[in-house]
């Protein structure tokens, strides 16, 4: 009855599933929306988000410091605004598909979340993508776990552009 208890929370006499989330998370405005809106709309209590940042073999220790830095303080917002999830930041050294690829199988994660920004309108017109556009898409596309990028607005618009593999930019008003 202990291992089911690692997986299931018994709330009022009934037995919930836990789910990991994970997001990829990074510097940019992007990926910290991504989290924010895994938090708030994947995420329920008692489910634990996983944030995941990854940096280049190439990545000094200076790097890898202020890396740690930005994991766990993402990690303690997150914890401030939904304590009721369990969250853990990782930071892990490597090839940024292939890191993402190995966690999620690792760790058994049931929805990934990524982050997506505005595709260049130069890049657009040559009909190219970026390399957060391609990676992006290599992930909904490969991952076996539910995929989701997700991409706030532009300014004065509300909601998200959500792609899955499924869809393609669809609008959600939340």
């Amino acid at each position: 009855m202990e291992g089911l208890n690692n997986m299931y929370g018994n709330e009022n006499g009934l037995f919930m599933m836990k789910k990991r989330v994970m997001v990829v998370v990074d510097q940019s405005s992007h990926s910290k929306h991504a989290m924010m809106w895994a938090l708030t709309h994947v995420t329920n209590k008692g489910d634990i988000l996983t944030l995941l940042h990854i940096v280049g073999s190439s990545c000094k220790a200076s790097e890898r410091c202020s890396s740690s830095y930005l994991a766990s303080s993402l990690g303690s917002l997150c914890k401030a605004c939904k304590p009721e999830v369990e969250v853990e930041a990782l930071v892990i050294q490597g090839p940024k598909m292939a890191t993402v690829m190995s966690q999620v199988k690792k760790l058994e994660v049931s929805v990934l979340v990524l982050g997506q920004q505005k595709p260049s309108s130069f890049l657009s017109c040559l009909c190219l993508k970026s390399s957060t556009e391609e990676f992006v898409e290599q992930c909904i596309n490969k991952l076996e776990c539910l995929t989701i990028g997700v991409r706030k607005q532009s300014k004065g618009v509300s909601g998200y552009l959500i792609s899955t593999r499924w869809h393609k930019n669809f609008w959600l008003l939340a």
